[in-house]
């Protein structure tokens, strides 16, 4: 990388984005149309042996809900705010699935920590994927944290972001994934119950700039 460029890129808003669901892995998505905006897209389901009746049931019909309005989604996270940033990209999720008539997600305290230990990771380890440097993949982390236990049937999915600037704020991060088939199935997954949102401060190419955001989701079944 030259001079210049490690110059514009500290001063121009810049993303990446990688999604995760561990079963069927969109090949579509795996693909980046932009060197700076790579997409990964993976799913995961735990053991479903006892669950096999559930297989044939039909989605339920889409169901209309009050619209949902959130507050805070165009600030660039800093110290004083991260939580309130944290807040609004849930929120904008739940947004999202009442306009497509999908049931609500809840903050969950596991899901949360596995997703702040992995940005945390992240930006510390300067490394951007759903499987850290030492092999753990998003499953081994949710699990790690005590959502579920490995035997149990679960669905699991991830989405990763970075960016600076305006690319940042919960607007940028939650317009980045919904332009992109593997986030998009990610945040309008109708069987994913529970959500946990992870922002650290930094980015993994520069920890003085930006925020890097890591948003887990599960079902247990």
């Amino acid at each position: 990388m030259s001079v210049a460029r490690r110059f514009f890129t500290r001063i121009l808003p810049t993303a990446a984005i990688a999604a995760g669901l561990l079963v069927a892995a969109p090949a579509a998505d795996a693909k980046a149309k932009k060197k700076d905006k790579p997409v990964i897209a993976k799913i995961a389901l735990g053991d479903q042996r006892s669950k096999n009746a559930k297989a044939s049931v039909k989605p339920k019909a889409k169901t209309s809900q009050a619209p949902i309005t959130c507050q805070n989604t165009d600030l660039m996270p800093t110290p004083d705010n991260v939580e309130l940033v944290r807040a609004a990209i849930l929120c904008l999720h739940n947004q999202i699935r009442a306009q497509n008539g999908l049931p609500l997600l809840k903050d969950n305290a596991k899901l949360r920590k596995a997703a702040t230990g992995h940005s945390n990771d992240m930006v510390t380890q300067g490394f951007f994927d759903h499987t850290s440097p030492d092999g753990d993949s998003f499953v081994d982390r949710i699990i790690g944290a005590g959502y579920a236990k490995r035997n149990d049937g679960w669905t699991l999915g991830e989405n990763l972001a970075w960016g600076t600037g305006d690319l940042s704020s919960a607007t940028g991060v939650m317009n980045a994934w919904m332009g992109s088939a593997g986030h998009k199935a990610n945040i309008l997954k109708r069987a994913y119950k529970e959500a946990g949102i992870g922002i650290r401060l930094g980015v993994p190419t520069d920890n003085g700039v930006g925020a890097t955001i890591t948003a887990d989701f599960g079902v247990k079944l």
